[in-house]
């Protein structure tokens, strides 16, 4: 017999009556929590296209010296710090930005967007995205490790770190011979993320694991003839109009910028940096040959007749990987400084008098179509870390 009815003698109506609102009770806490789990993280839409293009920016001069080029960050990044979401992002969407926002020189009013990627990074926790073995997730770890390095606090990194360390201890259980970074973009996205742990560390196991990883993914994705990247294997067999192979130019502007920010954490006598910077310079010289009339590059790279208009993002950080090189002596720079001008000028006229940025491609993985006015947070981040790096040899 239940003991509702012999050893507490209640009677069966009473009993049903005390489940019910048990069960009641029960589904009010986990409705409850659920509510309050979607309004902890509720995903923001990282950009949008106008449908009436307001009036382009005017006072905005294409000179690479450092009042024009704080004049044209700032334009910017005060339009989208202005946007930014009520609720903390984690994507790596936002990511780019936040790494862009680090990037700004403190002379350009840089202490004010690392005050505010700070509080983003508090409401965060500074924990990286859900998911453990994906490279979309970890890039978030680019924005909390540069905050380590300037303050200094173990709170900063301690999740990433241990992020990284399980991700370094568990095999794909699917396919241990797929590659980890299996799309292009992602080199940008996590390599960047164990060079800065390596440094802030000192523990090498963090750089033979992302020196291993992008091998990998080079010897799937890289083209030793063109110099560039596919996308993903998918695009191995993919042709432009005119027969030429699919280059995407925003898959490739993200791995010339992970170059970029693994060169910068990577010790000057590590025997993997002639690697990177021979690589570097390949997808440079390629680059320079392509670069558009108007200084920016097509989102298709090998057939820019395809494409009516240039790609922001992709354009930018080219232009930033460019201006490091030049700035650190790896590309000869009667070469490639007018290339760098070139762009910078092609981006300023993109920018809408309001701080807008356009002429950005939304999320994807391939070529697609967007107008003059589409502008995303990613792009916005490319533009800002383009800027800093001219900015910081300018006169």
């Amino acid at each position: 017999m239940h003991s509702c009815n012999l050893r507490a003698r209640q009677p069966r109506a009473y009993c049903c009556i005390v489940l019910a609102l048990a069960a009641l009770f029960v589904l009010l806490t986990c409705s409850a929590a659920a509510n309050a789990q979607e309004k902890k993280a509720p995903v923001a839409t990282p950009g949008d296209t106008l449908t009436t293009p307001g009036l382009l920016a005017q006072n905005l001069s294409p000179k690479l010296d450092k009042r024009d080029l704080a004049k044209a960050m700032k334009l910017v990044a005060d339009w989208q710090l202005s946007r930014m979401p009520a609720e903390a992002q984690v994507d790596w969407t936002w990511a780019a930005l936040y790494a862009g926002f680090m990037g700004v020189p403190e002379k350009v009013a840089g202490d004010k967007y690392r005050k505010a990627m700070v509080g983003i990074a508090n409401e965060l926790k500074w924990q990286p995205g859900p998911r453990v073995m994906h490279a979309d997730d970890q890039a978030v770890g680019q924005m909390y490790m540069e905050q380590y390095f300037v303050h200094k606090d173990p709170k900063m990194m301690d999740a990433m770190r241990a992020r990284l360390d399980t991700e370094m201890a568990t095999p794909d259980p699917t396919d241990p011979k797929r590659p980890l970074w299996w799309w292009c973009d992602a080199l940008f996205m996590a390599p960047p993320v164990y060079a800065d742990m390596a440094a802030a560390t000192g523990d090498k196991k963090y750089l033979a694991f992302m020196d291993h990883e992008w091998d990998t993914t080079t010897a799937l994705l890289y083209d030793h003839e063109k110099h560039l990247y596919f996308r993903d294997a998918t695009f191995l067999d993919k042709h432009e109009k005119n027969g030429e192979p699919l280059f995407w130019s925003r898959g490739n502007g993200w791995v010339m910028g992970g170059i970029v920010r693994v060169l910068q954490k990577l010790p000057a006598d590590s025997p993997l940096r002639p690697k990177y910077v021979a690589l570097l310079k390949e997808m440079a010289a390629e680059m320079l040959l392509i670069q558009g009339k108007d200084g920016l590059w097509r989102p298709g790279l090998l057939d820019a007749d395809a494409y009516p208009l240039p790609e922001i993002s992709g354009s930018a950080f080219v232009t930033y990987a460019l201006a490091y090189g030049v700035n650190e002596g790896i590309l000869d720079r009667g070469t490639y400084w007018p290339a760098v001008e070139k762009a910078w000028a092609g981006m300023l006229t993109h920018v809408y008098a309001d701080g807008r940025l356009g002429s950005i491609q939304p999320v994807g993985a391939a070529p697609g179509a967007y107008t003059e006015t589409s502008s995303y947070v990613y792009g916005v981040g490319a533009y800002l870390l383009a800027g800093s790096e001219i900015y910081r040899t300018a006169k």
